[in-house]
C-alpha cells in the first residue's frame, strides 16, 4: 500500500497510533538516516585510502594513526547503528514497530521522532538503566 505524505507531515498523538502515514513517516526517516550514515562511511573510506602519506615526523605519524583509530571506532559504532536501523525497519514490516519490547505499550511519538530506533518506552528505558547502574556499581 503506497501512502502519500506531504513534506510538512509530522506524526501527532491526535491520530491513531502507528497508522499507515506514521509508518511511512518513520520508514522514510529511518531510510534517510541509514543513507546519511552510508554516505559518511563512503567519504571516510575515500579519505582513509587517500591518506596513505608517509609522515617523516614521528609526531605527525602518531597523530595520523590516532585520528585513523578514532575514525575507525566511529565507523564501527555507525555499523552497529545501521543494524539497529534495519531492525527497526523490520519491526515496521512486521507491525511491532513503536511498541515497547518490555511492556507492549506504545512508545510515545515524541520519543520515536527523537530516537526512531527506540525499542523501549521512556519508563521502561529508565528502569533498564537503573537496573544496569545497580549491577554496574557492584
Amino acid at each position: 500500500m503506497i501512502v502519500e505524505l506531504e513534506e510538512s507531515y509530522k506524526p501527532t498523538d491526535d491520530e491513531p497510533f502507528m497508522n499507515e502515514r506514521q509508518k511511512e513517516y518513520f520508514r522514510r526517516k529511518l531510510l534517510a538516516w541509514k543513507d546519511d550514515i552510508l554516505e559518511e562511511s563512503r567519504e571516510t573510506l575515500v579519505a582513509l585510502q587517500s591518506e596513505n602519506e608517509n609522515h617523516p615526523d614521528l609526531a605527525d605519524r602518531a597523530s595520523s594513526e590516532t585520528d585513523r583509530a578514532i575514525e575507525l571506532r566511529a565507523r564501527d559504532r555507525q555499523r552497529k547503528l545501521i543494524a539497529k536501523i534495519e531492525a527497526a525497519i523490520e519491526r515496521l514490516d512486521d507491525g511491532s514497530y513503536g511498541y515497547c519490547e518490555e511492556t507492549g505499550e506504545p512508545i510515545s511519538i515524541k520519543r520515536l521522532d527523537a530516537r526512531p530506533i527506540a525499542t523501549l518506552s521512556i519508563e521502561a528505558q529508565e528502569r533498564h538503566e537503573r537496573r544496569e547502574k545497580v549491577y554496574r556499581d557492584d
